[in-house]
């Protein structure tokens, strides 16, 4: 198994690598949007550089897991820090909400007494900040953030970042060519409710995580019927728990077999099977000769029915 990990510390060293620059960017033009929306009195661009704060915060905290879950693995965490990615991408959804809610509140208020918008200053930060943040995200974008939860939770905040200037210029157009301002708060709360969709789906990947979930894609049905068909020996599949730890999925299971010639042997194509067909390389199989007696044994079958619920 020693295998699977010869390609993380150069991953790890490139998801850093991006996330320290893209928080570099970031951390700036937060700064500058923060002056631009005080000056042009422009909601839209305080919302920018409202998610432009939660997204520094979310861009450190996610190199500090990238840094944290190379710790090796000791005798108390015998998974190292690998969770702790999974912990800074719930917090970092949770940020999202938090500031997400803030914004339209304040929205609201604009709306219902407009301020005064200078057009131009807003449209000069907010044209600077979607530069710095098309940057930020294809840097970001490049990394492996398919898998890797928490530089996809770090690109998210930026993309939502990206729709904010693209909301600013939006709105700084409308106030400069008709001078109606009410445009301002109303871009702000559309693009609010667009990081708010990704915010509520990074929450769910996160907590079911945290709560010791398989992952989504995984049906536990399918890959105990695929298990029995594809190796004669194998009589009944039991047991079977499968988690994430970072973005490692970890499995156990009970496997009734057939009294095997050679159990090793057996044992390797159960584990061959498991790694090539789920990607699953990290598990601890119980092969076992009688059936299994107990309430527990078919622990599966009755969630069997609810594992397609899960599928968007």
């Amino acid at each position: 198994m020693a295998h699977t990990h010869s390609h993380a510390p150069s991953s790890q060293d490139q998801n850093a690598k991006r996330l320290m620059l893209a928080f570099g960017i970031t951390a700036s033009f937060m700064v500058i949007e923060v002056i631009g929306g005080l000056i042009s009195g422009s909601l839209a661009l305080l919302a920018d550089a409202g998610h432009m704060l939660t997204d520094a915060a979310a861009l450190l905290f996610a190199l500090l897991a990238v840094i944290f879950s190379r710790k090796p693995p000791s005798g108390g965490r015998t998974f190292g820090w690998l969770r702790l990615t999974t912990l800074a991408a719930f917090v970092n959804a949770i940020a999202l909400v938090v500031i997400t809610v803030i914004i339209v509140w304040e929205a609201i208020q604009r709306f219902l007494q407009p301020q005064p918008v200078a057009g131009v200053t807003m449209m000069v930060v907010a044209v600077a900040g979607l530069i710095a943040n098309i940057a930020a995200f294809w840097i970001l974008h490049r990394g492996n953030e398919e898998k890797n939860l928490n530089v996809r939770a770090a690109a998210l905040h930026v993309l939502g970042d990206l729709l904010g200037s693209v909301g600013a210029i939006i709105a700084a157009l409308v106030i400069l060519w008709t001078g109606w301002t009410p445009v301002d708060p109303i871009l702000s709360v559309l693009v609010s409710c667009l990081v708010l969709r990704s915010a509520w789906r990074l929450l769910k990947e996160s907590v079911n995580e945290l709560l010791e979930g398989a992952p989504s894609s995984l049906d536990i049905a399918a890959l105990k019927r695929n298990l029995n068909r594809s190796i004669p020996e194998v009589r009944d599949v039991h047991h079977v728990h499968v988690w994430m730890v970072g973005e490692k999925p970890v499995m156990t299971l009970h496997v009734q077999v057939i009294p095997p010639h050679d159990h090793d042997a057996l044992l390797g194509r159960i584990q061959h099977f498991l790694e090539h067909q789920y990607a699953i390389s990290h598990v601890t199989i119980q092969m076992e000769y009688t059936p299994c007696q107990g309430p527990d044994c078919h622990l599966n079958e009755a969630q069997a029915g609810h594992a397609h619920h899960h599928h968007p």
